[in-house]
């Protein structure tokens, strides 16, 4: 009994430094920076056919002539929750200038999911349910993956993980200034 007590207490104690020297706790996510690639440089975004909470089918060549802001995100992602109110000011601030954000969600459970979240969630965009086949032809092997498109539907850049608010409005505001 004295023996499970004492492993205990170093059990409590070995929790106790491991949260105050930062291993247990989470650490803050790095913020994700891009460079707006050349236009020779860029290649065709991937052309996708995903339906909206209305079940409209929407593609991305349905954008041709916006510079797109595309997120893929899922309820679950805690850097996607803190990118969304981002990128909804961009899309208030630039939407008129020609930017359009597209939300792309990649929850499991689909609508079911993403329905109630948005009820909550102030997102002035629209959202798309993905799927496996979109999220592979992105690459996507982590979230949130967010990719600015130029108006001809090329990747001028792409951002893995939390993005740098920052360098993505610098970035759409670019975007925003060419043909």
């Amino acid at each position: 009994m004295a023996f499970t007590f004492i492993r205990l207490r170093l059990l409590a104690l070995a929790l106790l430094l491991l949260t105050s020297i930062g291993i247990a706790a989470p650490a803050e996510q790095t913020r994700s920076s891009a460079t707006v690639q050349p236009t020779a440089a860029r290649k065709a975004a991937p052309e996708f056919a995903l339906q909206d909470s209305s079940g409209h089918t929407v593609s991305l060549k349905n954008y041709r002539g916006k510079v797109v802001l595309l997120d893929f995100w899922a309820t679950w992602c805690h850097g996607c929750q803190q990118e969304i109110p981002w990128f909804a000011g961009f899309q208030r601030k630039y939407g008129a200038r020609g930017l359009t954000v597209v939300g792309v969600s990649l929850d499991g459970d689909g609508w079911r999911a993403v329905k109630p979240f948005l009820l909550t969630a102030d997102v002035p965009y629209r959202i798309l349910l993905g799927n496996d086949d979109t999220a592979k032809r992105y690459g996507i092997k982590n979230m949130p993956d967010t990719f600015l498109i130029d108006r001809r539907g090329r990747i001028a850049a792409a951002y893995a993980g939390l993005v740098d608010k920052d360098n993505v409005e610098a970035n759409i505001q670019t975007m925003l200034s060419q043909p």
